[in-house]
């Protein structure tokens, strides 16, 4: 069936379907997709023709399925919980015990299939949602595909979607794409990475192109550097298994860092049709250099967090963490130099930095300019001449500002730094939202704007397989090096201090 194109549907409600959640009793469901859902239907943007199929390993009925999501919600969308909107949605909810790697479960799961698509004439039209550990995503493709639910009966369609990691380095990726695709079709694929979710990640292209001021000034002669960071204030909490197996650097650069790098260094694409722009993105990740061995020693930082200093609010070191290795050599902080290897980027330099257990959180992406001559100002109190910074905030307060320099009153020349906010919340007013809003919208509609595309996976991996080689084949020898509650690693400041650069301060 033929994708729409995306202003032909922005506004209109999607199209009538079915969504399939695999592990619907995890935490995914509770705290994102079904809070989505809702806030979707308040939007106006779902149709009477949906139902919700949950399958997961519990035994358990629809009914007391539908229980548990009632209690769940009161912790985690307790406005919607006694509303009209939850029990239009509780209505439509069915659930279907199976183990994902049984040939039955599959059987069970056309059943239901057809059953919601009587009852709630979903046309056939199928969103498999996989919100599992990743070991079970081509299990579950080989099942949806074993099963014939993959194949698209003539007017409808089956997407499904996957969410992060997309393997844990380039083979396993690579691997993985090929078995996902030997179950659908490419375009039936969507690989969600939930920071494209936010209103601001996707302003991102909209401030860009669609205003004049800034995209003349979006190179190499007025940028100086940019930085890139996502910091979160969290350990790794009940996550510590996983965590030893990825880091922070599988967990979060090839997927959210790079993403929002492409992003910001993307060339305007023809038009913002989905192809057109992941086109665009791909071609940035396949122009960041690669680091030789060598480079990888002096443009790469990574940190392990220890004990906390703060009495007031203790915090445990990283390997006193649940499920943690007590001698771990796991990094929870990543710090990067990247260059991009084009015209219009060519020799500047992109800063990416995250890490649990910093002092807030916080997603941002800085665009520092050049600093003006400081010749005119020569003879007067005008000391150093501040560069102006554009920062795009995208959690937890999303929005957009510019610091530039002005005039102090007075008879004397004196500058000061002035900040110009632009705060989303202000301008339009707060919308409930889980940041997956967006992204099951599109997937319901046939967008695939937002979502990765298998080369671009892989594109992703191959930027930091050199540094996973070097960093396996030396052990750090410092961990831990950065208290919890810091800015990081005192390697981090170096990194961009050898530069003649600092990081961007941020406060709460």
């Amino acid at each position: 069936m033929a994708r729409r194109k995306t202003e032909e549907r922005r506004g209109q409600p999607a199209d009538p379907c079915t969504l399939v959640i695999f592990g619907a009793s995890g935490d995914l469901g509770k705290r994102k997709l079904f809070p989505a859902l809702l806030n979707l239907k308040r939007g106006g943007l779902l149709r009477d023709e949906l139902a919700v199929v949950g399958l997961a390993t519990s035994e358990m009925t629809s009914e007391a399925f539908r229980e548990r999501l009632t209690e769940d919600l009161r912790t985690f969308a307790p406005e919607d919980v006694d509303s009209d909107l939850w029990k239009w949605l509780a209505g439509r909810v069915s659930y279907t015990p199976g183990n994902f790697r049984s040939p039955e479960a599959y059987e069970r799961l056309a059943e239901a299939l057809k059953a919601a698509g009587e009852a709630h004439g979903t046309g056939g039209n199928v969103l498999f949602y996989l919100a599992t550990p990743p070991e079970f995503f081509g299990d579950i493709a080989d099942g949806i595909h074993a099963a014939g639910l993959a194949a698209e009966p003539p007017g409808s369609w089956r997407r499904l979607i996957i969410e992060k990691p997309f393997g844990h380095d380039h083979d396993s990726a690579r691997e993985l794409n090929a078995r996902l695709r030997r179950a659908f079709e490419e375009r039936q694929i969507y690989r969600i990475d939930h920071y494209l979710g936010k209103e601001t990640v996707q302003n991102l292209m909209v401030f860009r192109f669609a205003n004049g001021i800034f995209e003349p000034i979006w190179n190499r002669r007025y940028i100086d550097h940019v930085q890139i960071t996502v910091a979160e204030t969290v350990g790794v909490e009940q996550r510590g298994r996983y965590y030893e197996q990825a880091g922070a650097l599988r967990d979060m650069v090839p997927n959210h860092l790079l993403q929002l790098l492409a992003l910001t260094a993307m060339e305007p694409p023809s038009s913002f049709e989905a192809e057109s722009v992941r086109d665009e993105k791909g071609k940035v990740l396949r122009a960041i250099q690669p680091l030789t061995p060598e480079e990888v020693l002096v443009r790469t930082v990574r940190g392990q967090y220890g004990p906390g200093t703060d009495p007031a609010h203790p915090a445990a070191a990283y390997r006193a963490e649940s499920r943690v290795a007590p001698d771990s050599n796991t990094e929870t902080y990543v710090a990067l130099r990247l260059g991009v290897d084009n015209w219009r980027w060519a020799d500047v330099p992109f800063y990416l930095r995250t890490g649990k257990r910093l002092p807030c959180q916080h997603t941002e992406v800085s665009i520092a300019f050049r600093r003006p001559p400081h010749r005119l100002f020569e003879g007067t109190e005008v000391g150093v001449m501040t560069p102006n910074v554009l920062v795009l905030h995208m959690q937890p307060d999303e929005g957009i500002s510019l610091s530039f320099q002005a005039k102090v009153p007075g008879p004397v020349v004196r500058t000061g730094n002035v900040e110009m906010d632009f705060n989303y919340a202000d301008y339009f007013g707060r919308t409930p939202s889980t940041g997956y809003e967006t992204l099951l919208y599109d997937c319901m509609c046939g967008d695939a704007t937002l979502f990765q595309r298998a080369d671009s996976v892989e594109d992703g991996w191959s930027v930091v397989a050199p540094i996973l080689d070097v960093w396996k084949a030396l052990p750090p020898r410092t961990f831990p090096n950065y208290p919890a509650g810091s800015w990081g690693p005192r390697e981090a400041d170096e990194l961009l201090a050898r530069d003649g650069r600092a990081w961007r301060h941020i406060t709460d």
